[in-house]
């Protein structure tokens, strides 16, 4: 199904002790700590799922009344698990979000410490975690020498990787993790207000040099869980004490002391100069789609008024900003894309909202997650960026002029909650073969939710995208003791292959995605009509490093160095530096190309891809 639309557009802290943390110096609202992350699991979601409703937020209450409560209930025993005769997990059809374990008959009774790999080899493991449920990273070259960042707001590890078998830790910002979690003082701590945005670093050619820009987004983890039972939590969000969309910063080096902050912007375009605390809105979602050229995209709600949203912890459904970054010091604001179906209090986005089969069931995350998916910038020609927008489904966008963004099409599929229905959009193959990859990813544990395929979408016409298929479900080796990856505990399913850009050029035909307990999974796609896995990393579960509140989150992203043809998978217990023939022969030197590029190499580069296409 695909259609046309017309855009909208506007120019206190528990005093309990668990596993040895007070939870008092966790749980600070100005500080998003996975330690406060695990006291969530441990005791405030039993608390909140336990809490009567309690809405006093205008918005919230308004959706709440707008569509009722159709939370889905937990489905019969039986109705899902394992098939005895053919060894294949059944998913449930629906299921709310839960933190709880759900375990099922066939579930191992302990974490599976073996490994599994299929054209693969570890070339490194170094057992350092930064945190293990979720990191961003990026790679940026100085010197000749390159630098990995692994971060996640207040915590941030900068290692020199210029030979991947001598990780070299630089810089440490936050806690260290142990078996129990974050131990002793914060490193270099941040002020209160700051942190370390998901970043995108490109080289600028007005500056000559490396620019860096940071998204700034609302806390949610560790500080709210049930928007519908905690009001003063809610507030806190509204009233946030740290910026609400993006910085800008000039590298001059690879360490936080060589960097200047060029800007800052609140993504709250009708109070361009609120102070913190007063900006409204959702700040910058994940990665800013920044190529170091004029213009720049972002995901972001402006203002609580877009609050057609299902999922627990959220109150912003974000559209998609676009900005003028032609003077790196000063960012403008162009456009904001709005579709059917995100602003509360408007007759005609309510009755789409209303007429979506996930209005009310308060799991599904509605609006953007990530920024516009783009496969040529808008410097370099390209005319299209694609959109993830979680329950509201897929967008083809037009972006040749940014400061005047318009849907071309739409197409949703069936609901698949709980879980992240849209969050992802591999775009390294529309160029050469028309498709594109959309996903989602897996938020309760043992499988207690429907699988979230990677669809295949062709996007040929851009005005009539339609579904070709899915990519194959793992399925683990046959010398493992299990038959089907929902048995090794923990979460299973896709998560992203990476980042929009990676050093060097993405391998036709491939698709590394992190699949959480089943690793790294890499994907020929190079017949679209018969997909297949063609090299694998399963790494073992590590009780010794790990606590058990983490656990489950075994692996949560991968990094490809494509010009070094070198894949870095990050886990909760360390991080592996993997080679693969579907790469190609690793290196281990020094980078010969300077990355990011710079826009006599990104020209070279751009000729050599169009030469092999």
């Amino acid at each position: 199904m695909a259609y046309s639309t017309e855009v909208i557009c506007r120019t206190k802290g528990a005093k309990k002790t668990i596993k040895n943390l007070p939870v008092s110096t966790l749980c600070k609202v100005s500080t998003l700590s996975a330690a406060c992350f695990a006291v969530i699991l441990s005791f405030s979601s039993q608390a909140a799922s336990g809490q009567a409703e309690n809405v006093t937020d205008k918005w919230v209450k308004h959706v709440s009344e707008l569509v009722g409560n159709k939370k889905p209930v937990d489905p019969v025993k039986g109705s899902y698990g394992m098939d005895a005769k053919t060894g294949v997990f059944t998913h449930p059809i629906a299921t709310a979000h839960t933190y709880e374990s759900k375990p099922f008959d066939g579930l191992l009774d302990y974490w599976d410490k073996e490994q599994y790999s299929k054209n693969m080899k570890v070339e490194a493991y170094y057992p350092i975690t930064v945190e293990p449920f979720h990191t961003w990273q990026n790679m940026v070259d100085f010197d000749g020498r390159r630098y990995l960042y692994q971060y996640v707001r207040r915590e941030l590890k900068i290692f020199d990787i210029t030979n991947p078998k001598k990780l070299e830790l630089l810089f440490t910002r936050g806690k260290n993790w142990g078996p129990n979690g974050p131990e002793g003082v914060e490193h270099n701590p941040y002020p209160e207000d700051d942190m370390f945005g998901a970043a995108s670093i490109q080289f600028n050619e007005k500056l000559g040099k490396y620019v860096m820009v940071q998204a700034f987004e609302i806390r949610r983890f560790g500080l709210l869980h049930d928007k519908m039972a905690e009001p003063e939590k809610v507030e806190a969000i509204r009233k946030a004490n740290h910026l609400k969309g993006f910085k800008v910063y000039e590298m001059n080096g690879p360490l936080p002391k060589d960097w200047t902050l060029l800007a800052e912007r609140t993504t709250d375009i009708n109070h361009p100069d609120a102070k913190i605390g007063e900006q409204q809105g959702s700040g910058v979602r994940d990665i800013p789609a920044y190529f170091g050229g004029d213009t720049m995209f972002v995901a972001a709600a402006p203002d609580a008024s877009y609050a057609l949203t299902e999922y627990g912890n959220d109150l912003y459904s974000a559209g998609y900003q676009s900005w003028d970054m032609s003077d790196p010091a000063n960012p403008k604001f162009l456009n904001q894309l709005t579709v059917p179906g995100q602003i509360a209090f408007d007759k005609e986005h309510e009755a789409v909202y209303k007429a979506n089969p996930r209005a009310g069931n308060r799991t599904s995350w509605m609006g953007a997650r990530m920024s516009l998916f783009i496969p040529t910038p808008v410097e370099k020609g390209g005319k299209y960026g694609y959109a993830a927008m979680g329950g509201l489904g897929f967008y083809v966008v037009d972006i040749s002029d940014p400061a005047n963004m318009t849907v071309v099409s739409h197409m949703n599929f069936a609901p698949s909650v709980a879980g992240t229905e849209g969050d992802f959009i591999d775009v390294s193959q529309v160029e050469k073969t028309g498709i594109v990859y959309f996903s989602g990813y897996p938020l309760n544990e043992d499988c207690f939710e429907p699988y979230k395929d990677v669809h295949m979408i062709d996007v040929s016409d851009p005005e009539k995208p339609f579904a070709v298929g899915v990519l194959p479900r793992p399925t683990p080796p046959a010398d493992a003791k299990f038959t089907d990856f929902c048995q090794r505990r923990g979460s299973f399913g896709p998560k992203r292959t990476g980042y929009y850009t990676q050093p060097g050029t993405p391998k036709a035909g491939i698709l590394p995605f992190n699949f959480y307990n089943a690793g790294l999974q890499v994907f020929d796609v190079t017949d679209t009509k018969d997909p297949k896995i063609t090299a694998y990393f399963v790494p073992p579960f590590n009780e010794e490093r790990v606590p058990d509140f983490a656990r489950g989150n075994l692996s949560h992203g991968v990094y490809v160095e494509y010009d070094r043809n070198l894949f870095w998978l990050f886990t909760n217990h360390g991080i592996y530096v993997l080679s693969s023939p579907v790469l190609g022969e690793p290196s281990f030197n020094a980078p010969t190309t300077p990355w990011p590029l710079q826009p006599k190499q990104a020209l070279a580069a751009d000729k050599s891809v169009a030469e092999k296409r």
